[in-house]
């Protein structure tokens, strides 16, 4: 089997990890891949937005199966390219993508679906927009409705706060592209729950859902970042929980996909808030969160590769295998993250890390003399698995604190809402 895995984070580091563990002996590529999958495949080094360059690859090495990690090259368009081609490709068509590539045509899918979420405006006009927050109840929540890089949404207290960022988006351009068009919503309460689904446009497979943990520093506070932790599963969500997604949530889209003629096959991403038990929709990603993939990916038990062919291929989608135990990843981020990393510290990474510690690489470069150094704004993920949730937690943190560069920014309190839950 020939495996590429497009993509060069913390993600696809872990994907790699996956695909390698349920096959030991397949040729095993990705492109442009980091220090961390080069020691378990073949970097090759191409952007993820060289589409050209990536399908010449699938040919000259003779691919079976691309998985597309990151967004970008999704809304791109590149798995059309590739099943253009002939080629089976894992991840949705440029079309299906937009339900993470424009937050105003997930919000108009929900909508036509009956899909539980924040009510909402869509605007390109400043004045408009500025009028439409001055009715609003506090506090509101601002997205740039396209891709960025996880940090496009903004939770306004107040609706003065609103208003700033509504005109640094659509006044100043402080998103570029991606904020040329806002959506305005109301506040959702309660907690946040990642669910990811496998999907060939018509099934799904549920992964082990998971909590994210947005906000830079610890207790929940802090700027807004694209991830500074997670954990999987989560105790709040039960099968009753889960089933209620399925049914209110991930099927109701999907159909809503096929009826408009863009079927999505891929990974859905349902970004939740849950309150007393009921879920909304915070937002749809396409693709593996970052970093939930970094715990959800070393709860399977088997049957990734299977399921992803199997969708790939058109032949449907495939039972995943999963274990009974807990993961939780905490991410090392550079110096000035988020608004401006600092690159290039030196980085020491102990060789006696206990078992059950994996350190997936998301930022880093490897110098000709061997010396590994930050290379982006989240730069390590270090992930604990153990049986129960306290001990993977302990893993994590613990190992995270014994990873040096100068700089370095984490959170020691992911998982503090299960901790309290659970007490374990």
């Amino acid at each position: 089997m020939r495996l590429l895995v497009v993509g060069g984070g913390g993600r696809e580091h872990a994907l790699c990890l996956a695909l390698r563990r349920e096959n030991p002996d397949a040729e095993l590529y990705c492109a442009p891949g980091n220090p961390g999958t080069a020691s378990i495949a073949t970097n090759l080094p191409i952007a993820v937005d060289d589409l050209d360059r990536i399908a010449d690859a699938a040919d000259m090495y003779g691919i079976g199966l691309t998985i597309v990690g990151p967004e970008a090259p999704l809304a791109r368009g590149l798995a059309d390219r590739l099943r253009a081609e002939g080629r089976a490709v894992f991840g949705p068509s440029a079309a299906a993508a937009q339900l993470e590539a424009s937050k105003a045509f997930s919000k108009e899918v929900m909508r036509r679906a009956g899909v539980p979420t924040a009510a909402s405006g869509t605007f390109t006009d400043l004045g408009e927009a500025l009028g439409f927050v001055d009715r609003q109840e506090e506090p509101l929540v601002v997205k740039a409705s396209g891709l960025a890089a996880g940090k496009g949404a903004v939770v306004c207290p107040t609706r003065r706060e609103a208003g700033e960022v509504v005109r640094s988006m659509l006044g100043d351009g402080a998103f570029g592209e991606a904020g040329r068009v806002v959506v305005i919503e109301a506040f959702l309460a309660g907690e946040e729950l990642s669910v990811l689904a496998l999907t060939d446009g018509h099934d799904v497979e549920l992964l082990p859902p998971s909590q994210d943990h947005k906000r830079l520093l610890e207790g929940d506070r802090g700027p807004n970042t694209g991830g500074m932790g997670a954990y999987a599963p989560v105790s709040i969500a039960t099968p009753e929980l889960l089933e209620r997604v399925r049914e209110r949530v991930l099927l109701p889209t999907l159909g809503e996909m096929q009826r408009q003629g863009t079927p999505f096959e891929g990974v859905l991403y349902a970004g939740l808030m849950i309150d007393r038990g009921e879920p909304s929709v915070v937002e749809f990603n396409c693709r593996l969160g970052d970093p939930e993939a970094q715990v959800v990916l070393p709860l399977l038990d088997g049957g990734l590769t299977d399921c992803l062919e199997s969708i790939a291929s058109g032949r449907g989608v495939r039972r995943v295998r999963t274990s009974a135990r807990a993961a939780v990843t905490t991410v090392l981020a550079a110096a000035g993250y988020p608004d401006a990393p600092v690159k290039g510290a030196a980085i020491t990474i102990p060789a006696d890390l206990p078992s059950g510690v994996t350190v997936y690489h998301a930022g880093t470069r490897l110098d000709d003399d061997g010396t590994l150094r930050v290379n982006g704004g989240r730069v390590l993920n270090v992930t604990g698995v153990a049986d129960r949730f306290s001990d993977a937690q302990r893993l994590s943190r613990d190992s995270a604190a014994r990873i040096a560069f100068d700089g370095r920014q984490f959170r020691a309190d992911i998982g503090w809402r299960e901790r309290d839950r659970i007490g374990r």
